[in-house]
């Protein structure tokens, strides 16, 4: 099953640019399709093997900060292609 997952990481200090940096460095070298935006990154792939990315990497994420927030959007189709019909 293919999925699109959006992110938007938020580390709640002041080195905040580093933390996102390397998270969607990260992010990049999974094989995984990646968009990026000033506000968001997004992630499509199959499923499992995006859930397993961004399980690893969220951690990892985690563990180098004091505080953070991450929000997830998923939704089951891959929407890299989308393109507005207006």
């Amino acid at each position: 099953m293919k999925i699109s997952v959006e992110l938007t990481f938020s580390p709640l200090q002041d080195d905040f640019e580093e933390h996102i940096m390397k998270f969607i460095k990260k992010l990049r070298s999974s094989n995984l399709t990646v968009l990026e935006n000033p506000l968001s990154t997004q992630v499509y792939g199959d499923y499992d093997t995006v859930m397993e990315v961004l399980q690893n990497e969220i951690k990892d994420a985690f563990e180098l900060m004091d505080r953070g927030l991450m929000y997830m959007k998923l939704v089951k189709s891959d929407r890299s292609d989308y393109e507005p019909h207006f």
